[in-house]
């Protein structure tokens, strides 16, 4: 029996939200705070946490921040539920919504409850899930959990170089997690595969019972 396309953005959305709360979870209470755990010379796990978007972007007040993000998220669920019928949308762009709403969605729940549910100990103590004395926040002022590092190249500029020389350059730098890997893949992909769905017909939202011509898979 073939998977439907609502099943397929369920299936898509639930995995990556418990995978990326799982492995934040367990960073938060196994490592303390700016540990690095080295996997290989260009694959690390390092522990920080951020109060902004995406790659710890900062962007304007954390509680507009958060509902903005709540709020994108409840249109993306109810995108998916209306268009999850219609002939005309392919599998990938259904696949690629379903992964930009859960990466939403991880980072959300760490905004809106970890401020409640856990502490946050000094160096170099490991933060409790469910602390007797209550959490270290309130709620919606959660920081979210980043541990994934990928510093593939890295050198020293020559000294003569102007502005930077002598300095330690590293790419990639940025730090992030599972949603946030989820969310830049599904707009990647989106937008190279699927960018004339972005436009025109295939945004509309329409009844779920209206006849379209079906689109390659």
């Amino acid at each position: 029996m073939k998977l439907s396309k609502g099943w397929l953005a369920t299936i898509i959305i639930v995995a990556v939200i418990l995978i990326d709360q799982i492995v934040k979870i367990w960073v938060k209470t196994n490592f303390f705070y700016g540990e690095e755990y080295v996997i290989t010379d260009w694959f690390r796990l390092y522990f920080i946490e951020n109060n902004g978007m995406a790659f710890g972007f900062e962007f304007g007040s954390k509680l507009i921040l958060t509902w903005f993000r709540i709020i994108a998220v409840g249109l993306f669920i109810y995108y998916i539920y209306r268009i999850r019928c219609r002939t005309d949308i392919p599998t990938g762009f259904m696949a690629c919504i379903a992964l930009i709403t859960a990466g939403a969605a991880g980072n959300v729940i760490d905004c809106i409850f970890y401020g409640l549910i856990f502490d946050a100990p000094a160096f170099p103590y490991t933060a409790t899930l469910f602390p007797p004395d209550g959490g270290y926040g309130t709620i919606f002022n959660g920081r979210v959990v980043d541990m994934l590092y990928f510093p593939l190249v890295e050198w020293n500029w020559p000294e003569w170089m102007p502005w930077v020389g002598g300095n330690h350059f590293v790419f990639f730098q940025p730090i992030f997690n599972i949603a946030d890997a989820a969310l830049s893949v599904g707009v990647i992909v989106l937008i190279l595969f699927y960018s004339r769905h972005l436009s025109g017909n295939a945004l509309k939202i329409t009844d779920d019972k209206e006849e379209t011509p079906k689109a390659d898979e």
